[in-house]
């Protein structure tokens, strides 16, 4: 046996994936909908384990540059360089919308 410590994707999350004791995760949550272009802030739900990304990401807000199937593309800045997450919506809150223009001729 070696004295090495596993370093996977959640390693050193406990406190920030930690949620309150009485948060659960509703329906409504899970069935929310983002349009492209939309503001997002990438808020882990750790009761969900599809879609999770990664911890660095935790906080950061991010546009909603396209979708992967259901899931959106959120395009984030770290440090100087532009990265794209794909990750559920259940993960994500939602800042800002923006109105669709509709054109009446």
């Amino acid at each position: 046996m070696s004295n090495k410590k596993a370093i996977g994707k959640r390693s050193r999350t406990r406190r920030k994936f930690k949620r309150k004791v009485r948060e659960k995760t509703t329906v409504n949550e899970i069935l929310k909908t983002v349009e492209l272009n939309d503001v997002v802030q990438i808020n882990v739900n750790s009761s969900v384990h599809a879609g999770l990304p990664h911890s660095r990401a935790q906080g950061k807000t991010g546009v909603v540059i396209g979708f992967q199937g259901k899931c959106p593309i959120i395009q984030i800045k770290d440090g100087n360089k532009p990265k794209k997450i794909i990750t559920q919506n259940v993960h994500l809150k939602v800042l800002k919308q923006i109105p669709k223009v509709e054109k009446n001729e």
